[in-house]
Order: structure tokens, then C-alpha cells, then sequence
């Protein structure tokens, strides 16, 4: 997530690992009270940070990738509700705003996967 072509800053990355750690753990032990959403199928697999740390994109995969859309979705409408529970685990100037993102990686990871297997036949 480099802006205009400025890498990422260390505090970024930490601060970045420290909410993920902290939404792991919120969603595991099921904190976040969303209706219609088990908590604990929630991977929470990366967190970037705005240079300024007032935005973090939370990337996440429920467990199978079942529901993704949904589960994405649910988590956008009640991003007050998991601020709210993060903000009495972690202690920062401005708690950021959380915007939650369906991770494609794993999709990608096994297309290429794929190309590569017909690639050797």
C-alpha cells in the first residue's frame, strides 16, 4: 500500500501487526457481538495502514471462504461494534477506521498453481 511510490513505514507495519493480533483475538473469543455472523470462522489475514495511521484495511477470509461476500458485508454495517471492542484492547492517539476487505490471495495463490500444473503437462 506505498502512496505514491513511498514504501512502507515500520510503525505502519507494526501498528498494522498489532490490530491484527488484537482482531484475531476479538474475533476467537467471539467479543464482536454481529448478528448472523460466527466470529470465530473469521481469518483475519493482513492489516495495512495509512501513512498517517487514521485508516487500516483489514483483509479477511471466513473459514472455507464460505459467505465471503456476506460476512464482508455484515463486518462493513457493524465496524462500529468491532472498534468499539478494539478500542479497550490496544491504546493509540487516534484509533483507526476499520474498512474491511474480502482477501483475494488465496484465489489468486491457486490460479496460478493451476496455470503452472497445465504449464508442466
Amino acid at each position: 500500500m506505498a502512496n505514491a511510490g513511498k514504501p512502507i513505514s515500520q510503525r505502519q507495519l507494526r501498528v498494522g501487526e498489532m490490530i491484527k493480533q488484537s482482531l484475531s483475538m476479538i474475533f476467537l473469543k467471539d467479543e464482536a457481538k454481529i448478528p448472523n455472523i460466527k466470529t470465530k470462522e473469521i481469518t483475519v489475514t493482513e492489516v495495512r495502514m495509512s501513512p498517517d495511521l487514521k485508516n487500516a484495511k483489514v483483509f479477511i477470509m471466513p473459514l472455507g471462504g464460505k459467505n465471503s461476500v456476506e460476512t464482508v458485508s455484515k463486518l462493513k454495517e457493524f465496524s462500529f461494534i468491532v472498534r468499539k471492542v478494539l478500542s479497550k484492547k490496544i491504546i493509540m492517539k487516534f484509533l483507526p477506521k476499520l474498512f474491511f476487505v474480502k482477501d483475494e490471495s488465496f484465489e489468486y495463490a491457486e490460479k496460478i498453481e493451476n496455470l503452472i500444473k497445465q504449464a508442466n503437462k
